[in-house]
């Protein structure tokens, strides 16, 4: 997903933002090897009472990822340590005991890519329906988010006007805004869009009386977190989060997190690093496709839960849904083995020899058409960004996630009319059935294959099976796995075969009677 930007004026501010994002775009992949990185649960504590690591690189590389266009979950293979696809200088974290969870239930090791706490509900409409020859007034839910307690703007002011009085001249830098933010009542790693947000980057530090007034218009305006964290990260003039808006924020996540301390020694990663969380952040909050986040998507999401948990969890692998290491590092590691050059950017051909040329080079094809990403490089040059690439992968290894079923809808959806016709799904099984037959495997005629679908899915319409209808199935990566994937095509047959076997079912079973039997008669033609 490319970069959507904004012309937001000359501001000072805004220059200087823009500079340490300009700076790093020319950054260019790895530049030497790094020391292994040191155990994540010896040496720095986490955060709270707990010493935390306050060394950080220069910001000027923070937003080289940005370039590459730009998830949620990471792949079920996630191997630690070096090998074929390992960048040189990438570190590795070793595996450490699991600890005992602090402050959270039920939480243990980390999932894997692809899984999810919960399901991202899909932005509803809002307002009315107009009657036909009425114009309605469209009710819109505030941005600002609805009032509930009333917050004492005055206590509030008071206790950061005392955190700021420990300060010499009673102004604040970066590594002090830890206690402002808690000052504030705003979890720990609101501190830097805190410090952003009034001006600390121009200066290298926050006065007491620019922070008050700019926090004084953010407690008046805005009601609840949701709109309050909108208001910190958004761009001047603007109303909407881009990718842009969320370097800062994370590079500090990078800086002073004890679960990244070993990455202080290689800051040529923080551009990657940053770019995977930020892609995964739009797949998961962005549920518009606009590549541009509201305040209405973020209070639905999980995200602002998830940066609380930063200051709670010194382990940042067990924060899965956006900010685990181990996640970035396999998606990484599984681009750097596709692209040869190594300049951040692959080809049909190069996506085409993912997971051992498992996707059809007719859906290779769809991927670069433009139906799922954003921009203009892709259809011009042929060319996949890192970030474009993070789409493709989490979508690859969990299709049952409502932003994958769109990935895969959008790319099979040939005319663009909303729904999948018997031609469409057709013209996919048509390479699935010449690549099962050129490995001596039989392959169900389409008609059967159809009918299995079609008992699958169980559309509300027939002939057509729209996105509502793949989001109500339970087996959408069942259905997609059969028109484009190969290899796992023939592992959800194999399943399928043992589950038969178990069930004890007489004769012999093969693939073109692995599947569920049509339960109606197979559609003519």
């Amino acid at each position: 997903m490319s970069v959507v930007t904004h012309d937001v004026g000359d501001s000072v501010w805004e220059r200087g933002r823009r500079a340490g994002f300009e700076a790093a775009r020319g950054s260019r992949g790895p530049r030497g090897p790094v020391p292994p990185p040191p155990d994540p649960g010896r040496g720095a504590e986490a955060p709270g009472g707990r010493q935390r690591g306050r060394g950080h690189a220069a910001r000027q590389g923070a937003a080289a990822g940005a370039e590459d266009e730009g998830g949620r979950a990471v792949p079920a293979l996630a191997q630690r340590g070096q090998h074929a696809g390992h960048p040189p200088g990438l570190p590795a974290q070793r595996p450490r005991a699991r600890r005992g969870p602090r402050g959270r239930r039920g939480h243990g090791a980390p999932r894997p890519l692809g899984c999810r706490p919960q399901a991202a509900r899909a932005p509803e409409a809002d307002g009315p329906r107009a009657a036909p020859g009425r114009r309605v007034q469209r009710s819109k839910a505030p941005e600002e988010g609805c009032p509930k307690d009333a917050v004492d703007v005055d206590a509030v002011i008071s206790r950061v006007e005392a955190t700021f009085s420990q300060f010499p001249h009673e102004r604040a830098t970066i590594d002090d805004m830890g206690q402002v933010a808690k000052a504030c009542g705003c979890p720990l790693y609101w501190k830097g869009p805190l410090f952003y947000s009034a001006g600390g980057e121009c200066t290298g530090h926050v006065s007491v009386h620019r922070f008050i007034a700019m926090w004084r218009k953010v407690l008046q305006s805005c009601h609840d977190d949701a709109a309050r964290f909108t208001r910190l990260l958004v761009s001047p003039g603007s109303e909407h989060l881009v990718q842009e808006d969320f370097v800062p924020f994370v590079q500090d996540v990078v800086n002073t997190h004890p679960g990244l301390a070993f990455l202080k020694d290689a800051p040529e990663f923080h551009s990657r690093y940053i770019t995977t969380v930020i892609q995964r952040i739009f797949y998961t909050v962005n549920r518009s496709w606009s590549g541009r986040i509201t305040c209405t998507e973020l209070r639905k999401s999980s995200f602002l839960q998830n940066v609380a948990l930063l200051e709670e969890e010194a382990d940042i692998n067990q924060l899965t849904e956006f900010f685990s290491y181990e996640h970035f590092y396999v998606i990484y590691c599984k681009f750097w083995e596709l692209d040869t050059d190594h300049d951040l950017f692959i080809d049909s051909k190069d996506l085409a020899r993912h997971n051992d040329h498992a996707i059809s080079t007719k859906m290779i094809d769809r991927i670069f058409s433009g139906a799922v990403t954003r921009g203009k490089r892709v259809q011009k040059e042929g060319k996949l960004s890192y970030a474009d690439f993070v789409w493709f992968l989490i979508s690859e290894e969990d299709k049952k996630t409502p932003t994958s079923i769109e990935y895969w809808f959008r790319c099979m959806d040939l005319d663009g009319d909303g729904t999948l016709s018997m031609y469409e799904l057709e013209f996919f099984y048509e390479e699935q059935s010449r690549r099962l037959d050129s490995m001596a495997i039989e392959a169900l005629p389409f008609e059967d294959c159809l009918c299995q679908m079609l008992d699958l899915v169980r559309p509300q319409s027939e002939g057509k099976i729209t996105l509502q209808d793949l989001k109500k199935c339970k087996q959408a990566n069942v259905f997609f796995d059969t028109f484009f994937n190969i290899e796992k095509y023939l592992d959800h047959e194999q399943k399928e075969q043992m589950s038969l076997l178990r069930m004890s079912v007489p004769g012999r079973v093969g693939l073109s009677s692995a599947g569920l039997m049509p339960s109606r008669p197979c559609p003519q033609g």
